[in-house]
């Protein structure tokens, strides 16, 4: 997968040039329309430079004009991210709250000659990596004065290699296609792949601590960081280089997940592995939701550690598989550079039969080392091109009044019957509320020994006209159950500003909120770094 070198575009997931024509929309209004007896009517999308913005209320000053911008499109694709009125909020060309300019910082030197200069002139420093955050996570707070946003994509490099040690310096800009280009000649790979992989960056992945491949065992960035490096308004935070340590609370713990509060990212160490020779696939099919997420648990607690292990629900496996509307898929699939791995296929394949999982013996898939991948084909590989194409099909029919998102959390294995229960229970009812029509279903993107990840997609038939309202409704009611069901607000999406009030403000302890803003205080005593997320101004 290559990243079209193109520039991004400022409304649509993807670059300009894979952005979908307005005859496209047209098309796909048409057929929403003949489905749901509804009329919808795509908006004409302008061309960036046509977009009307206020005018920068600072300029740039005449150390950074180097490598700072205030265009029009640098402006407009730099203030908003990817949650559902973002988004319709840039198909309809509205953006009343940009950033004044642009840093493309290309050193180190000049990150901290940004940084110090909005620090000593009291403006707002938004850190950016790819901007593909669901949480408003790089967008300038509403009411804020003069703000710039700090985008890394000009440090873009693997610095150096330790094949010894099997780790990687790597500069934090990086997005995730051209960091596995740099590190496939050396026989290597960070082997993270989050949903977002194409559009997001490595220092993107370490601040919001982001999900990616495994389902197991390496689940999120945490797991691959070695140590990093950070510049904040009063110097720079960086850890000792270890493979472990005891020597107190771990300073890289607190920048994982810290969203740009604290500092900005420039680079990092990680642990990377030798490219995957073996690999075995199996879809595991289920009569019920409730039987294949026993196999799963069972799946799990014999620490097999498959690299993947993803259940969908009889919704989710017929939108995004293929499958009958009635049966449950779990997708099991195991990957070695060194070690074949037929006996933990076949290991995990009869856990699953004895929970009642139905495969057949020509089903189970396994390589020869070559290489050759084994999901390619059949329900797996149906679902594999959902999940790669899914940002890319939401283009065509944003803006129109369907009303569709997701939400994910996660939760212990005794306490998920009654949770999810619960959970769609909710969900649902307020969908049936604010939408003709909806529906809602649920996928473990990621599983543990003590519980899954679940992540729910719910989508309805709105009023163009309120399907932001809608959305705002079906978000806090999907919020609020998770948090009083015990889940997490978030599992890998961050929190941003989307999730603060109604999910991580009550979530976490207060003492350590206080903690935390003591940090801040000490790091970014003017607090203009990313003000509003995590914790208040």
């Amino acid at each position: 997968m290559t990243v079209d070198q193109s520039r991004r575009s400022y409304w649509a997931w993807g670059s300009e040039a894979t952005e979908p024509s307005q005859a496209d929309r047209v098309t796909r209004a048409k057929e929403l329309s003949e489905r749901h007896g509804i009329d919808f009517d795509p908006p004409v999308i302008r061309k960036a430079e046509d977009l009307e913005l206020r005018n920068p209320r600072i300029a740039i000053p005449t150390q950074l004009q180097d490598f700072c911008l205030d265009t029009t499109y640098e402006r407009a694709a730099h203030t908003y991210s990817k949650t559902f009125p973002e988004k319709w909020e840039a198909v309809h060309g509205r953006f009343p709250n940009p950033p004044d300019f642009v840093a493309h910082p290309r050193t180190e030197e000049e990150v901290e000659a940004a940084l110090s200069w909005a620090d000593a002139n009291n403006v707002i420093a938004i850190p950016y990596g790819g901007g593909s955050s669901v949480v408003e996570g790089t967008t300038v707070p509403e009411g804020a004065g003069a703000a710039i946003t700090i985008d890394l994509d000009k440090l873009d490099k693997v610095l150096e290699i330790d094949e010894t040690s099997r780790a990687a310096r790597i500069q934090a800009g990086i997005f995730g296609p051209a960091l596995e280009a740099q590190l496939k000649p050396h026989g290597y790979t960070l082997r993270h792949f989050p949903q977002s992989f194409e559009w997001s960056t490595l220092g993107g992945w370490i601040a919001t601590r982001s999900g990616g491949h495994y389902a197991t065992n390496h689940t999120h960035i945490d797991d691959f960081v070695e140590s990093v490096r950070m510049l904040t308004p009063k110097g720079w935070w960086e850890s000792r280089r270890l493979p472990g340590s005891g020597a107190g609370p771990s300073p890289d713990r607190l920048v994982l997940g810290s969203e740009g509060i604290l500092g900005i990212i420039t680079e990092a160490w990680m642990r990377i592995q030798a490219r995957p020779k073996f690999r075995a696939t199996a879809g595991i099919h289920f009569k019920t939701w409730e039987a294949g997420a026993d196999g799963c648990r069972q799946v799990l607690q014999a620490k097999l550690w498959p690299a993947n292990c993803r259940l969908l629900d009889p919704v989710q496996a017929r939108s995004d598989a293929g499958l009958d509307g009635e049966t449950t898929l779990l997708i099991v699939g195991f990957e070695s550079d060194g070690i074949p791995q037929d006996r933990n296929i076949q290991d995990a394949v009869k856990i699953a039969r004895d929970a009642g999982g139905i495969i057949a013996d020509d089903d189970i898939l396994v390589s020869d080392g070559s290489g050759e991948a084994t999901g390619r084909g059949g329900s797996v590989g149906a679902w594999r091109n959902t999940f790669i194409t899914g940002p890319y099909e939401g283009n065509l029919s944003v803006g129109l009044g369907m009303v569709g998102d997701t939400f994910e959390t996660s939760i212990t294995w005794d306490r998920w019957p009654e949770f999810d229960h619960n959970v769609r229970e909710a969900v649902s009812k307020v969908i049936g509320e604010v939408c003709k029509s909806g529906t809602l279903a649920c996928r473990f993107t990621h599983v543990y020994v003590d519980g899954p990840a679940p992540h729910y997609t719910f989508s309805g038939l709105g009023d163009p006209s309120g399907a932001v309202e809608q959305w705002k409704t079906i978000k806090a009611a999907a919020t609020e159950a998770v948090i009083a069901n015990g889940g997490t607000v978030t599992h890998h999406h961050a929190v941003g500003r989307l999730h603060r009030a109604g999910g991580y403000d009550k979530q976490r302890p207060d003492l350590f909120a206080e903690a935390l803003r003591a940090v801040k205080k000490a790091v970014d005593p003017n607090g203009i770094l990313n003000p509003g997320v995590l914790i208040d101004p």
